[in-house]
């Protein structure tokens, strides 16, 4: 069943393609995505949906209610750019220096935008039906405020689904898997304190450069002594800070790690290592380091019947072999592992193609999202729909 197979069906489409690239040429970032929101609001409102806004800041939720069943699904859809300047030179590229979509959102509010547009009239389906438009996916916020203030409360789902393009992979192939899909993500500080002199007399310092060059080949050994080789995980220092001038030993020093997992198990136990190794450190060279850990977001675990239950209903859409029940290990992190937390469901991909253009990676100033998804993706969304509200 495909609804943009005729000629004033397919003028729809590319209505929705133009939709996209509108939304691309003028980004916005984090948690402010006020012109984003009122593009998605107007059209839903304009197509029956019980709009509500201002949900975690600019979130919204589209709702439509058919049949007589209680049951509710929701369609999770993310709208914020990147702060990055894009280099692309087509017509629709970012008008805004410094922002950039380079990760497809724009691509995945329209997909959502035009499923909700078939299935508000054309297509049948019985219970409530949750459109959810997310700020604020790239900083790991958004989900997490949208729930904060009643999301599932306001609006309960029995389960809840999303999708993401993935390049690399071709045109025409998804990836549902069920278990752990995408990583947990962590924020690690270390700040060391010493006593800082003069560089002609380290002897009357407690110097933190040889500290925190210890501490960064130890923490380094982690990943590959201390965890087994099925325990998944990645650990990369992204900021070392220490000193201001060439002949002064600084009183401090600090560094930022990014720690990636896949199960709670691996992270609690990267964390006690990672407490042995300060402390260790403490004790061998006279200093004091203090130790902060915060969690951006816990690793994205796929239900086991809702994985099953897209598979089911894709199955129609694609080829045989191309609905691939498992794909490329990926340790990035998506806050819509916050809404697994609280209601079962499926996080899903689907291919943005290949080659230099289509298979540039995400979160790249080349990249661009890939408008055939916009057929295949609302394709995707209504079979989910009809198959989990029927």
């Amino acid at each position: 069943m495909n609804a943009f197979k005729d000629t004033q069906s397919l003028s729809e489409l590319q209505a929705f393609v133009q939709l996209r690239r509108q939304i691309h040429m003028m980004p916005e970032l984090g948690g402010e995505t006020p012109a984003t929101a009122a593009v998605v609001a107007e059209k839903l409102a304009s197509w029956g949906y019980e709009v509500h806004r201002g949900i975690g800041g600019h979130g919204l939720v589209g709702v439509r209610r058919k049949g007589n069943s209680t049951r509710s699904i929701g369609l999770r859809a993310d709208m914020d750019a990147l702060p990055m300047q894009e280099e692309n030179r087509f017509a629709h590229a970012s008008q805004i220096a410094g922002r950039m979509h380079a990760c497809g959102h724009d691509g995945h509010t329209a997909i959502l935008l035009a499923a909700a547009w078939r299935l508000a009239d054309s297509v049948d389906f019985d219970g409530t039906l949750n459109l959810i438009f997310q700020p604020d996916e790239e900083g790991l916020c958004g989900a997490k405020k949208m729930m904060e203030d009643g999301l599932f409360t306001r609006f309960p789902c029995d389960a809840i689904f999303a999708l993401h393009n993935l390049p690399g992979i071709p045109l025409g192939t998804a990836v549902v898997q069920p278990g752990p899909t995408m990583a947990a993500s962590q924020q690690v500080s270390i700040e060391i304190q010493g006593r800082g002199g003069h560089g002609a007399m380290p002897e009357r310092s407690v110097d933190p450069f040889p500290v925190i060059a210890s501490l960064i080949n130890a923490i380094q050994t982690i990943k590959s002594r201390n965890l087994a080789v099925d325990e998944h995980a990645v650990i990369s220092i992204g900021m070392v800070n220490a000193g201001t001038v060439y002949n002064i030993i600084p009183d401090t020093a600090s560094m930022l790690l990014s720690v990636r997992t896949d199960s709670p198990e691996t992270e609690q136990k990267i964390n006690r290592r990672l407490e042995e190794i300060v402390r260790g450190h403490e004790q061998l060279y006279g200093v004091t380091i203090s130790l902060q850990t915060d969690q951006l977001a816990p690793a994205l675990v796929n239900s086991k019947f809702e994985t099953q239950k897209v598979r089911q209903c894709l199955e129609p859409l694609f080829a045989p072999g191309t609905l691939l029940s498992q794909g490329k290990k990926l340790m990035a992190t998506e806050d819509f592992a916050w809404m697994l937390t609280q209601v079962p469901g499926c996080y899903f991909f689907l291919g943005n193609g290949e080659g230099e253009f289509h298979g540039c990676s995400v979160h790249n100033p080349h990249y661009d999202f890939n408008d055939e998804l916009i057929r295949l993706g609302s394709d995707c969304w209504v079979k989910i729909v009809q198959g989990c509200l029927s």
